[in-house]
């Protein structure tokens, strides 16, 4: 039987909860088979609702599913926030809110409070990446808790989660240049053919997280393991499959 959960690794707090979900578990058929959370693909709607009837069973906690559109906003998580908040990120102190992120090649990031106030996550796309939604996703989660940016800095644990790894993810000059000369020349986006390149999207990742200051950063090394792309079993793919379905990451306060 295939897993049909993949439980962060991270040294957070017993009240702090994290889950991604995976292809397998749900209802969903076709290109959209199994687990399914995204209602915007194309898939069948009432499969849609079981899947995530299924995954907010799993979690025991109401997961937000934002419409997410590449950008950076920040949005803060209550019990009334409704489905469809447009929004890459978002932040709750509340319990029983869980932010969720839907990705199928974009790499979802999760963050949590050591001491267990407050948790977050964000959608990053290149799109989003290079615009800045980590900082504004960071900025709202240590605003949170109230204290120096020092502080923030040391409580601050963060969880990457599956996506296109470095070996899929070919772009073009135009992300590259987004990034600026320094990422190429830090090996984050190799040659691959006349005006493409391989992009690291964890790296470029972990490149915005340190320097912000965030030093704990666990799950997603680059390896093939975590390549959504080369993984059609666990992962759905829209730069594989073109038609596909999505999976998510989530935080959530205990």
């Amino acid at each position: 039987m295939q897993e049909s959960w993949l439980t962060p690794d991270w040294p957070a707090p017993p009240n702090v909860r994290a889950l991604c979900s995976l292809r397998a578990g749900g209802v969903s058929q076709g290109p959209y088979e199994s687990l399914n959370l995204g209602d915007h693909v194309g898939d069948d709607a009432a499969a849609v609702r079981e899947n995530r009837a299924r995954f907010a069973a799993r979690l025991q906690s109401r997961p937000v599913f934002l419409q997410q559109v590449h950008g950076t906003g920040v949005v803060e998580l209550k019990a009334a926030t409704p489905d469809a908040t447009s929004a890459d990120a978002c932040w709750t102190r509340e319990r029983g809110v869980a932010c969720t992120i839907m990705v199928a090649d974009c790499l979802p990031i999760l963050f949590a409070d050591r001491e267990g106030q407050s948790v977050a996550a964000a959608h990053a796309g290149w799109r989003g990446l290079a615009g800045g939604v980590i900082e504004a996703a960071w900025n709202a989660f240590a605003q949170s808790l109230g204290v120096t940016k020092a502080e923030a800095l040391e409580r601050t644990l963060v969880w990457l989660g599956p996506c296109i790894g470095p070996a899929a993810f070919e772009v073009g000059d135009d992300v590259r240049q987004a990034f600026g000369a320094e990422a190429a020349v830090a090996g984050r986006f190799q040659p691959h053919s006349p005006g493409k390149w391989l992009a690291n999207l964890p790296r470029l990742t972990r490149d915005r997280l340190a320097a912000i200051g965030i030093e704990q950063v666990h799950g997603n090394d680059g390896g093939a393991d975590w390549c959504t792309v080369s993984n059609p079993s666990r992962f759905f793919s829209h730069r594989r499959d073109r038609v596909s379905g999505r999976f998510a990451a989530a935080a959530w306060l205990a």
